[in-house]
Parts: C-alpha cells; sequence; structure tokens
C-alpha cells in the first residue's frame, strides 16, 4: 500500500480549492435554507424542497469534493463510473440528510441527529470522490482514514447543524445571524475533511479492470460546474421563494391596513377616533351580560355641548372640529380602563360608566366631567374659548332596559339644558319627552300640513367637473305661527314618535312632484331627490303613494329620486331592500345618504339598485386638515365607481374642498359653496339667471329626454 501521488505543482492548486470551498459553501448556504423551509410547510411542499434541495445539495458536495481532487491533481484522468457513482451517494447522502431533519421533533434532538449523520453523509462522500481518479492499483480512503476525517470534521458540521436547525428559536435577525455562522462552520469543517480525508488516501491493488470510460481533467472540471449550477439553482429557487413570501407579507400588511381601515369607518368616528354609536352599543349589551341584573349594574351619561354652535359658526369647522378632538380626549382621561367614550352626533357623546362603586359614582363623574369640559380650549389660530355641556344620567335596570337607556338619558340631558345648561340631571319618568311639549308640537304639526306653514325649500347639486346642475335636494321647514322657525330636528323625531311621519313624507313627495310639473311648465327641467325615513320604507303603499304622484302631477319617475341613510339602510334590511326593489322597478332613481356613518357590508350595498353614494358631510368638512379623511373618502369613491354608482360630496363650503374632491373624482357636490337651500322660485331664477352655455346645453338635454310619464 502506497501513498496517493501528488501530480499538480502547488502554484495551481490554491484556485482550485479556493472553488471547492466556494461550492462547499454554496452547498451550505442551500442546506440551511432548506432546513428552515422543512420545518414551516405541508407535506407535498416538504417533499418538492426535500427531493430537488437534495439533488442541489449533493451536486454541490460533489463538486466540491472533485475540485478538491482536481487540486491536488492524483491522475491525468477520471474514471466516469466512479464519478456517477460518488454523484448519486453525495444525492443520497443529502437526501438523508433532510430526512433526518424532517422526522425529528423539533429541539437539540433535530440538532444533533442531523450533525451526526451530516458528519457521515460528508465523509462518504469523500470516500468516493478519491475513488474517481483512474489510477492503477485504485486509490481509496481505508476505514482508520474514513473514521480519522470524520472525526476531523464532526464538531464543525455538528455546531453548524444545532444552528440550522434553530434550537434556540431566535428571531428573525437572530436566525439570519446563526443561518450565516451555520453556514461558515460547515464550509469549515468540509475543508478540513477534504484535506485530511485526500492526504490520507492510500492506493490498493486492483481486483477489477478500470473500464474503459475515461474522462481528461477539463471534462471533469466542466462537470464540476454542473454540480455547482444545480447548487445555484437551488439558491436560485430560494430567492424567488423570499421575494414571493416578501410580495405576500406586504400583501398581508396592506389588508390589515385596510381592514383597519373599515373598522375605522364602521366603528370608530373619524374625526376624533372615538366609538361611534354602533360600537357603543355593542359594548353596553356586553356590559349588560356581564353585571346582570345588579342594583346600579352601570350608568350612561348623554353629554351634549353648550354654546359649541356659536364657536363653530364664529371661528369655522376647523376649530370646532379642534374643540370636538379636545373634548374626546377630556373625556378618555375621565373615564376608567372598563368604562368607553363615544361619540354619537355633531357635539353629542356618551360615556359608559361599568360597575359605579356606589349610586352617587355617576354624579361624581358627571360633575368631574362639567368641570373638565369647562376648561379652555385651544383653538388653531391661538384664541382660547371655553363652553359647557349638559349630562343627562341614566342608570341600569332602575331607568329601564338596554333600548331605553341612551334615549332615557337624552331626555335627562335636555331636561338640564332646559334648566339653563352647565350641569347634569338625573333621569326620571317625567322626563320622557316632555310629553305636554311633545303633545302640543305634534297637534300643531297635524295642522301644519294643512295650514300651509310646511314648505320645500331646495338646495341644487352640480356635476363636479362642468358645474352643470343635476338636481335638487328637497328640504322640509316649518315656520310655526307661534313658535316660530321650528327645525326638521326638532319636528321629525316628533313625527315619528306620534306616527305622522307617513303623513308629513307623503305630503313632502305630493308638494315635490307638484314642484316639478310647475317647473317643466316654465321650461325647467330638474330631478328632485327626497329623503326616506325607515318609518316610510315599513309602509306597504309607499310605492303606491309615489305612483299615484307622479301620476297626478304627470311626472317622469326618472325626474325624482329618494334617498335613504346609510344607517337607516341597516337599520331593517329587508325592509329596505323590498322598498328599494320596487322603487327602482317604479324608474326613480335612488341614493344612499351619508355614507360612511353607518355599518353596511360591501355584499348587502351590492343588492341594493341603487345610482348614487353620498359622502357624509363630517368626512367632506375633514377633508383640509385630515389625512384620514381624505383616505375614507378617496376610498368610497373608488367603492362606489367599481360598484357603477355616480358619488355626491355633501356640505362642500370652501373651494379648497371642492379641488379636493374634485381630484378625488368626485361626480357630483352639493354644498354652501355651490347654493343655500332656497325657495322654488328663487331656485328657478339661480337656474336661469346668467346661465353659461355648457348649464344651457346641459338643460335642453334634460328637457328633450323629458318625456311624458309611462305610468299612464
Amino acid at each position: 500500500m502506497t501513498d496517493l501521488p501528488w501530480l499538480l505543482p502547488p502554484a495551481l492548486q490554491a484556485p482550485l480549492f479556493a472553488g471547492a470551498l466556494c461550492a462547499a459553501a454554496l452547498a451550505a448556504l442551500a442546506l440551511a435554507y432548506v432546513l428552515r423551509k422543512l420545518q414551516s410547510m405541508d407535506r407535498l411542499l416538504v417533499a418538492g424542497w426535500g427531493v430537488g434541495g437534495a439533488v442541489g445539495i449533493g451536486s454541490g458536495w460533489w463538486a466540491s469534493q472533485i475540485l478538491a481532487l482536481l487540486a491536488v491533481g492524483p491522475a491525468a484522468s477520471y474514471r466516469g463510473d466512479a464519478l456517477f457513482a460518488g454523484w448519486v451517494m453525495a444525492v443520497t447522502a443529502a437526501l438523508a440528510v433532510l430526512a433526518v431533519a424532517a422526522v425529528l421533533p423539533a429541539g437539540w434532538r433535530r440538532g444533533a441527529g442531523v450533525g451526526v449523520v451530516l458528519t457521515l453523509a460528508l465523509a462518504l462522500v469523500l470516500r468516493a470522490a478519491v475513488a474517481a481518479p483512474a489510477l492503477q492499483p485504485l486509490p481509496a480512503l481505508d476505514d482508520d482514514a474514513l473514521v480519522y476525517t470524520a472525526l476531523v470534521g464532526f464538531a464543525p458540521c455538528l455546531f453548524a447543524a444545532l444552528l440550522m436547525t434553530g434550537v434556540w428559536t431566535p428571531s428573525v435577525p437572530a436566525a439570519i445571524r446563526r443561518a450565516i455562522g451555520g453556514v461558515l462552520l460547515l464550509t469549515l469543517g468540509v475543508g478540513l475533511m477534504q484535506v485530511s480525508g485526500i492526504m490520507s488516501s492510500q492506493v490498493h491493488a486492483a481486483d477489477a479492470a478500470l473500464g474503459d470510460m475515461l474522462l481528461p481533467p477539463p471534462s471533469v472540471l466542466r462537470m464540476a460546474g454542473g454540480g455547482v449550477l444545480a447548487v445555484l439553482m437551488v439558491l436560485l429557487s430560494a430567492l424567488i421563494d423570499v421575494r414571493s413570501r416578501g410580495q405576500t407579507r406586504e400583501l398581508a400588511a396592506s389588508l390589515r391596513d385596510a381592514n383597519r381601515q373599515l373598522e375605522q369607518l364602521a366603528f370608530r368616528d373619524p374625526l376624533t377616533g372615538l366609538p361611534n354609536r354602533l360600537l357603543f352599543e355593542q359594548r353596553l349589551q356586553q356590559a349588560l351580560d356581564t353585571v346582570g341584573r345588579a342594583p346600579s349594574g352601570l350608568a350612561v351619561l348623554f353629554i351634549d355641548l353648550d354654546g359649541f354652535k356659536p364657536i363653530n359658526d364664529s371661528f369655522g369647522h376647523a376649530a370646532g372640529d379642534e374643540v370636538l378632538r379636545q373634548v374626546g380626549q377630556r373625556l378618555e382621561a375621565l373615564a376608567g380602563e372598563r368604562d368607553t367614550v363615544a361619540r354619537v352626533g355633531g357635539d353629542e357623546f356618551l360615556l359608559l360608566l361599568e360597575q359605579p362603586e356606589d349610586p352617587g359614582a355617576a354624579a361624581a363623574l358627571a360633575q368631574r366631567t362639567l368641570r373638565a369640559l369647562h376648561q379652555s380650549y385651544s383653538l388653531p389660530n391661538a384664541v382660547e374659548v371655553s363652553l359647557s355641556c349638559s349630562i343627562g344620567i341614566a342608570l341600569f335596570p332602575q331607568h329601564g332596559p338596554m333600548a331605553k337607556l341612551i334615549p332615557n338619558a337624552d331626555a335627562a340631558m335636555y331636561a338640564a339644558k332646559g334648566v339653563g345648561g352647565s350641569t347634569f340631571a338625573l333621569f326620571e319618568p317625567r322626563m320622557d319627552m316632555d310629553m305636554r311639549d311633545q303633545v302640543e308640537l305634534q297637534r300643531d304639526l297635524r295642522l301644519a300640513m294643512e295650514r300651509g306653514e310646511l314648505q320645500l325649500y331646495y338646495q341644487p347639486k352640480v356635476d363636479a367637473r362642468t358645474s352643470e346642475i343635476t338636481g335638487a335636494e328637497a328640504l322640509v321647514r316649518w315656520q310655526h305661527p307661534t313658535r316660530g322657525t321650528v327645525t326638521p330636528q326638532v319636528f321629525i323625531p316628533i313625527a315619528e314618535r306620534f306616527g305622522l311621519i307617513g303623513a308629513l313624507g307623503a305630503w313632502v313627495i305630493e308638494d315635490a312632484c307638484r314642484q316639478v310639473r310647475e317647473w317643466l311648465d316654465e321650461g325647467l327641467s330638474i330631478r328632485v331627490a327626497v329623503n326616506l325615513s325607515v318609518h316610510q320604507l315599513r309602509h306597504d303603499d309607499l310605492v303606491p303613494r309615489i305612483r299615484r304622484a307622479l301620476l297626478h302631477h304627470d311626472v317622469a319617475p326618472r325626474l325624482l329620486s329618494f334617498e335613504i341613510t346609510e344607517s337607516v339602510a341597516m337599520e331593517d334590511t329587508q325592509a329596505t331592500l323590498r322598498a328599494f326593489s320596487q322603487l327602482a322597478q317604479l324608474g326613480v332613481l335612488l341614493a344612499i345618504d351619508d355614507f360612511g356613518t353607518g355599518h353596511s357590508s360591501l355584499a348587502y350595498l351590492r343588492k341594493l339598485p341603487a345610482r348614487q353614494l353620498k359622502i357624509d358631510r363630517s368626512f367632506v368638512a375633514d377633508l383640509e386638515h385630515s389625512p384620514d379623511a381624505l383616505a375614507v373618502v378617496d376610498a368610497v369613491v373608488s367603492l362606489a365607481h367599481a360598484l357603477g354608482l355616480r358619488v355626491v360630496a355633501e356640505g362642500v363650503e370652501t373651494q379648497a374642498q371642492r379641488d379636493l374632491l374634485l381630484g378625488l373624482r368626485c361626480d357630483e357636490l352639493q354644498g354652501f359653496l355651490i347654493a343655500k337651500p332656497m325657495a322654488p322660485k328663487s331656485l328657478a331664477l339661480w337656474v336661469m339667471e346668467d346661465t353659461p352655455p355648457a348649464k344651457a346645453e346641459f338643460q335642453a338635454k334634460l328637457w328633450a329626454d323629458t318625456v311624458r310619464s309611462p305610468l299612464h
């Protein structure tokens, strides 16, 4: 037995040894990635990465051993059968390493098992590679040399396996650092095993012919390059996988952001970030489920600001919004961890106090709230203002079930406001909306429809791009003979409470159709929008009543549109769907009003045969100084256009708001910047006065398209 001859000059050994180490490093890097993938995939993907990874990793090991043999140049030619057998051995060894990693449980057992099998696999691959040179007698790595070689590489291979299999469950940055450490250790181990193995190789007498297929070193070098290419393919697949997973994470993050925005839209007030009425009622129900029927189980405080409107009117909406934000912050500071603060209206807030310590806790909280909200507020223009508030308190179960708590707290708040405000009141049965005054108002309202005290005013809507009038919204006004102007905010709830909303709604529809006919006779074709309440939607005679009004005044259905708020649409979805379907068959235009303030699902919205969405004025008011409001309006416009709906923005008061809405591709605008609500004659003059060519062309087209009612 003689030593293996060394034929290549030492000056040419270094580049090939460097190539051998590079191939070993690439194979180690591929092994680290595949081991990581095997821990977090289903069986099909594990099999795919396992087989593909084994071919690439084994090819890299085989190429590294061949390059190391070429560096020492033990022969002028190499045996093709031995080279192929060595490659098969390398792929099989890599597959065995990956199989052990996939079978053993996570932890140090997996790391140790992989380390032992990895060491043995590399030693066997080296043993097969040493037999490739075409020498006579044959070279070989005997058993003693094999054991010696395995011992030399065992420590770095073991620690490399422990690092690569993630024994310590590190964070992502730590995992990357450990993977790099494992690659370096494994590369070191392969290099040590190659040097010790080749130097320990001996030649033995051959007992068989060498075979006919002998390959020169250049051909063997090209084959080694093919092995390196195979492992590079595995690494390229890993790179593509990493990029794909990165894109998937970005998409998942985008979806999370979208869900958060939708949650904000559905459950949060966009101005203050506080819960809205829907979320407040959910938490109220949860609190009631928790406290049961315990005395003073919880309290609801209804808070309304005194003197907010003058601040809003004098200093502008931006100043008013800033005051509302500061009010929300102060209320949150007063509330406990389990309590809930919500904004439910323009300057109205609700506070849910869960399980107060004593019956006087709610009153004490109301007193602290009065003091906190009475402190001055800093406006954006450095002006400081002060205001007060009125608070109503309703306790559970003393003041009724859940459905009555908020209304009763509201009634108590009005009682506090009725004595001058800046105080609080605990609910009493007599406060249930001061029945005497309510009865008088409902009686007067019945007479108002007969006496002609009600009148419709009209606020125009125009095309955002051309400023052409697209229609007008009908707004009812009540001029009481002794009370003066009674706002819809006062008499509409009374009409709903005393069953007058049907008659009032019918009067509005009838008068709107009459006015459309009057304008048609004057040569004006203006579409009129009428608001519908949930009570009207529940009446079976709604559609027949509208049909009769259109027939009576000979008005085409296309000149009448109906708006229903998003919250009303969601209050009784079946009634809404039924009424909308019948109205759509009638031929009138349908719109969802105050969109964004309610909680509607896209699936439900798609079912409604609406043709317009009206963005709530609160979002429009915040456009100039709230990126969130801008994002919400942009999302609503995109959503509406995707569903084939036109978008109307109401409450447009500044040129800046108009420009932003135009940039967001809003279709129609409505608000004081365009025109205030006006009497019918004033609207006719507004339309006809100084009519620009575009508006004149639009009116002519609308008139030409208007035909006799098809209802005859």
